[in-house]
């Protein structure tokens, strides 16, 4: 099979994970996602490299603000939709995981950002996660309202997480009082 048939059906199984997903079928859209990585990672670097996109110049894109082949492309796409999969299902790590592999991809995708930040919110980095969120906001300001809310959220679930962690030591250090009183009377 040539390389631009196996981008072919990488395209199609790309395609029929979208719409999975789209339907609530989760764990069909990370099978469908899976079996397009599969024909993906079977290009060699080589057969990439036949690939590599350029700019109408001659000069090749930054590889910060694009990615330099439709395979890269592809695979930063299918990495973020993974992480939306994953994210659907609650599975905060494999979703950070896949965030993390759709940005070594493309470090400008503001999908993967979004969903790794969520991720690692949930998992209870809510540091990282409000810096990479407020990050996001300055450079994309047209999805501000989403990154507000999930910042708002994010803020209120630290706040009750500390509460609880104070309410947890309120009296530890009144205990050591009230146990050295009880002896002496």
């Amino acid at each position: 099979m040539d390389t631009e048939a196996k981008l072919a059906v990488a395209k199609e199984k790309k395609d029929a994970g979208d719409l999975a997903f789209k339907n609530g079928e989760v764990v069909n859209a990370l099978r469908s996602y899976h079996e397009a990585l599969m024909y993906l990672n079977g290009i060699t670097k080589n057969m990439q490299q036949a690939m590599t996109k350029s700019t109408p110049n001659g000069a090749d894109e930054d590889a910060d603000t694009k990615p330099k082949t439709e395979w890269d492309e592809m695979l930063s796409k299918i990495y973020s939709n993974m992480s939306a999969c994953h994210i659907k299902q609650g599975n905060w790590k494999r979703a950070v995981e896949t965030a993390d592999k759709a940005l070594a991809k493309n470090s400008k995708n503001s999908k993967a950002l979004f969903r790794k930040a969520k991720g690692l919110g949930e998992q209870g980095y809510f540091e990282k996660s409000e810096k990479i969120l407020e990050d996001l906001l300055k450079e994309d300001p047209a999805d501000g309202p989403v990154i507000q809310a999930e910042l708002t959220r994010l803020r209120a679930a630290d706040k009750v997480r500390e509460k609880a962690h104070n309410q947890k030591f309120k009296g530890f250090l009144n205990r050591d009082k009230s146990e050295k009183q009880a002896p002496s009377s």
